[in-house]
């Protein structure tokens, strides 16, 4: 895609040129933060299960302290399970749906090339 005649040169004006417009979609390179930080937030919650289970055999040290400290370690691991996978999915779906708006700009502009090319003019909807 060609830069504007009202764009400033250089490769930091470019960055900030992106920035100020929507030519270039930056969704890409902050999903991957929010995707990581959200993994760490599941991290932080797996950390707080074992660290129930474990408070649960401290405060009863007998058998029975066990029998329920197991069943929350498993469980809190298996829902920590679960929203790793449901977050994921999330990320991906939110990825998705921008590189489809992407392909469609790209079409957009090929459309547009094709139509200047044979010289039929196009009808824009607003």
């Amino acid at each position: 895609m060609r830069r504007p005649l009202n764009q400033p040169k250089g490769a930091g004006s470019a960055v900030l040129w992106d920035l100020l417009t929507f030519e270039h979609l930056m969704t890409n390179q902050v999903i991957h933060i929010i995707y990581w930080a959200g993994l760490a937030l599941i991290a932080l919650g797996a950390f707080g299960t074992m660290g129930a289970a474990v408070g649960l055999v401290i405060r009863d040290p007998s058998v029975i302290g066990l029998l329920l400290a197991i069943p929350v370690l498993i469980g809190g691991f298996l829902v920590m399970g679960a929203l790793v996978l449901i977050w994921r999915s999330f990320c991906e779906f939110y990825v998705a749906i921008f590189r489809i708006s992407e392909d469609l700009s790209v079409l957009r502009a090929s459309v547009d090339a094709e139509r200047a090319k044979t010289g039929t003019p196009g009808t824009r909807a607003p």
